[in-house]
C-alpha cells in the first residue's frame, strides 16, 4: 500500500504542478480553455492573481514532493499529511465557492491519497 500511496501522493504533486504552469504561465494562453466558465476578458486583468495563485499550488506541490524524498517514515508520513491535508482543504473551499468541479479535480485526488497514507 505505501507505494499506492507514493503514486497518488507524486500524482497529486503532478497535478499542482500543472495548476502552476497554468495560472503562472499560461494564463491568458491555454487556461481560457480550461476555465471556460470565465468570462475571455477577465483573464488578462486577472494575470497577476492567478500567478500568485499559481504560486500557492507550487507550494504544495514541493512539499508533497518533499514529502516523497524524506528518508524517515515518520517523518514523510507527517509531511505528506499536512500537505495533502492543505490540499484537500482548498480543494473543499474552491468547491464551494468557486466551483463545484474543484472539489472533484483536486480534493478527491488527495482525500485519496491521504486514505492510503494511512494504510
Amino acid at each position: 500500500m505505501e507505494i499506492i500511496a507514493k503514486i497518488l501522493i507524486a500524482l497529486v504533486a503532478i497535478e499542482h504542478c500543472y495548476i502552476l504552469w497554468l495560472e503562472m504561465f499560461a494564463w491568458t494562453t491555454k487556461a481560457p480553455k480550461v476555465f471556460k466558465s470565465l468570462n475571455k476578458e477577465l483573464f488578462e486583468p486577472t494575470k497577476a492573481l492567478a500567478a500568485n495563485q499559481g504560486l500557492y499550488n507550487g507550494f504544495l506541490a514541493a512539499g508533497l514532493v518533499w514529502s516523497l524524498l524524506i528518508e524517515n517514515h515518520a517523518w514523510s508520513l507527517y509531511v505528506a499529511v499536512f500537505f495533502l491535508s492543505c490540499v484537500i482543504i482548498a480543494g473543499i473551499y474552491g468547491g464551494l465557492t468557486a466551483g463545484k468541479r474543484i472539489f472533484y479535480v483536486q480534493a478527491v485526488p488527495a482525500i485519496l491519497a491521504l486514505i492510503a497514507v494511512h494504510f
